[in-house]
């Protein structure tokens, strides 16, 4: 389905290296804050104390947070089982042990509601965090080789290597953007960078099963042509599905409060990255990698002796 056709070629290849000296710089810049800054890593990776409430009634999770807040305690609330029982998650404090933090934050808690009991206190040490931190490092690098893998099956290896390079690259600006911000990566936020490395993919391989096709149509035009003609093809198609997907990721960001604030955040970020990246990377990427026609065309056989031509393929 198409909203619109554009029926003139747009040279994106012309600008090729302005985009990636762009791209270039963004990923400098990227590599260079988490160096320098790091990721805000959440209680999943730091470890913590973990605290789990119960109301009588509906707990006001908002309303918990605020009061954790103004007491000067940084913590991850959340409901669960139930819309009574509400999980706690404290950041790691040497100062006070965890039946001393566990105190504290239930007499606040009190003020508010004395309803609320105190069901169970446990330590997350940060030698877990560090297991979830090597799978979560395991998860990107099976995902980021699975790419490859499927797009050399399915094309040719210069594609796959093209990607993989443009995809990297989405998930470095992301993880580029939490450390200058100093934005909490957390489990969802990990989560959301995987989503995108599939999201990106999944444009990449639009976009290059068009080059391939486009190949095979203009016999004569030359690669810098046959791309352009592909990425002007399957404009109409990437306006529909980004914003489609990107006005769903907003609502999320909107209406989704704090628990989905920074998952949603990273969506955005790595949408608005990975058109530019499968257009304007991974294109040209392919382009200087050397793909040619006869990769995927035959050419036409000779005459033989009695006159007739061998078929295209």
């Amino acid at each position: 389905m198409e909203f619109f056709k554009i029926r003139r070629t747009i040279p994106f290849m012309r600008h090729a290296l302005v985009f990636n000296v762009i791209s270039l710089i963004t990923f400098a810049l990227a590599v260079f804050f988490l160096s320098t800054r790091g990721l805000n890593y959440s209680i999943e990776f730091t470890g913590g104390t973990l605290l789990e409430v119960s109301y009588q009634q509906s707990a006001q999770v908002d309303r918990i947070r605020n009061s954790l807040e103004r007491a000067g305690y940084k913590a991850e609330v959340q409901t669960f089982g139930s819309s009574r029982d509400v999980l706690i998650r404290m950041h790691v404090d040497n100062s006070r042990s965890s039946a001393a933090l566990s105190e504290q934050v239930l007499g606040v808690l009190r003020a508010d509601d004395k309803s609320v009991e105190l069901r169970r206190v446990e330590f997350v040490g940060p030698q877990v965090g560090e297991e979830l931190a090597e799978y979560g490092a395991l998860a990107l690098l099976v995902t980021a080789v699975g790419i490859v893998l499927y797009l050399w099956m399915r094309f040719e290896w210069r594609f796959g290597l093209s990607a993989i390079i443009a995809n990297l690259h989405d998930v470095v600006i992301i993880l580029g953007f939490f450390a200058f911000f100093q934005w909490e990566f957390s489990l969802p936020v990990l989560a959301a960078v995987l989503a995108v490395l599939g999201y990106s993919v999944n444009e990449s391989v639009v976009v290059f099963d068009r080059v391939r096709e486009m190949f095979r149509k203009l016999r004569k035009a030359q690669v810098p042509e046959v791309i352009d003609s592909a990425i002007t093809g399957t404009i109409s198609r990437t306006i529909i599905t980004h914003g489609s997907t990107q006005v769903m990721v907003t609502t999320m960001l909107i209406f989704g409060g704090p628990a989905l604030h920074y998952f949603a955040l990273a969506l955005t970020i790595g949408i608005l990255f990975g058109i530019y990246s499968s257009v304007l990377v991974a294109s040209p990427l392919l382009m200087w990698f050397g793909v040619d026609r006869a990769q995927f065309v035959r050419p036409l056989k000779k005459p033989g002796k009695d006159g007739d031509e061998g078929a295209v393929v």
